[in-house]
């Protein structure tokens, strides 16, 4: 007999940002892809071809670590890196949401953060954020949820699909609350997205170093454009906390690829020159897409996102039923342009993520040119 289990991992269509290319790829939240000489000079190459393909710490390189620490105002010895952000949430998901355990996190939000923290039969309750509200966190709703068996938390700021940001004052208001109705829990921030600010604009700063019982998570996929490194951390100031990720990363992984993490070191070293160039250009995506937006408008509303190659988008519900919302996308697909369905975030059906940071501003602005003949077609 075959397992029960053989239905442990649902499929998802998210799969397809991954497996299927389109001509106008306005579903993803990154920006520009790096290629290897965007980091590597011939030195650095000569210095990786003699690199040790052997196995590595569980805790992570310490150099690594040592320019990860700088960035976030926290110790090196406070970082472990893993397998991409993905791999730290679910390692937090498996060592703090057991059976009987209850936890929090964002809906709409990254789908793969809720399954990390149901992996393991815990009792998961969503935070509900709607577009009408600007996607604000709602701190009295978040605060009336939490129980005293509460153990996890999980939040992003910015936010995945909408890049909205949360108020520091609303981050250190929810631990107030928490210490008091759960004091066993942690705080899981999600911090992916903080560095893809627009322009000169900088970056806000980071919230891990303010609390113990804060975790923060991210990785290189989407501030840097280097997804394919899967290189990503978790930070914590909690010394049991810490030891148990470094455990429970040698149990799953062993540890991460040492060639991952020398390039990985190369990115954070040239972080500087490489985030400007790309604040630069996220700017640029950001103003077209408010003017198409604004040209649209009879049709559309967005939510101005805070940081990111990602915003929401909705197409107006007295216009746009669910059949409509069907011819919508069918024939953006027709179209060969992708835009990201709210459903795969628990959204309502007439909200899509709109990715402006992947293409040139010329692709971009064809792309959504595609989007605005089919709603022509709609109207």
């Amino acid at each position: 007999m075959y397992s029960t289990r053989l239905d442990r991992f649902t499929d998802s269509t998210m799969m397809t940002l991954t497996s299927e290319k389109v001509r106008y790829d306005l579903a993803e939240s990154v920006g520009p892809d790096l290629q290897l000489s965007d980091v590597l000079d011939p030195a650095d190459m000569a210095a990786i071809a003699t690199l040790s393909l052997e196995y590595r710490s569980a805790h992570g390189c310490p150099r690594l670590r040592q320019a990860i620490a700088v960035q976030h105002d926290v110790d090196a010895d406070h970082v472990v890196t893993t397998v991409g952000g993905m791999h730290a949430i679910f390692l937090c998901g498996s060592i703090l949401c057991n059976k009987n355990d209850h936890a929090l996190v964002q809906k709409p939000g990254f789908p793969l953060a809720q399954s990390a923290l149901a992996f393991n039969n815990a009792d998961v309750e969503l935070l509900p954020a709607r577009f009408d509200n600007g996607y604000q966190l709602d701190i009295e709703d978040c605060v009336a949820k939490l129980k005293s068996n509460t153990s996890l938390v999980c939040l992003a700021s910015p936010q995945n699909p909408s890049g909205v940001a949360i108020s520091k004052t609303d981050i250190l208001d929810l631990l107030d609350a928490m210490r008091n109705r759960s004091p066993g829990a942690f705080l899981l921030l999600d911090e992916t997205y903080r560095q893809a600010s627009y322009g000169t604009d900088e970056p806000d700063p980071s919230l891990v170093s303010a609390d113990e019982r804060i975790i923060s998570c991210a990785s290189l996929s989407k501030c840097h454009g280097a997804p394919g490194l899967r290189s990503g951390w978790a930070i914590t100031r909690h010394e049991a906390l810490r030891q148990q990720l470094i455990s429970g990363k040698f149990q799953t992984v062993i540890s991460c690829s040492g060639l991952d993490e020398a390039v990985a070191l190369r990115v954070l070293e040239r972080s500087d020159e490489l985030l400007a160039g790309r604040r630069r250009h996220l700017a640029s995506g950001y103003s077209t897409v408010a003017g198409f937006v604004a040209k649209h408008s009879e049709q559309l509303a967005w939510v101005a996102p805070d940081a990111g190659a990602l915003c929401c988008v909705r197409l107006h519900p007295q216009q746009f039923d669910s059949a409509r919302v069907m011819d919508f996308h069918r024939e953006l697909q027709g179209r060969s342009v992708r835009v990201a369905p709210g459903g795969w975030f628990g959204d309502e059906p007439q909200v899509f993520r709109l990715g402006f940071g992947l293409l040139p501003v010329p692709e971009l602005e064809q792309g959504l040119g595609r989007i605005g003949n089919v709603l022509e077609n709609l109207r």
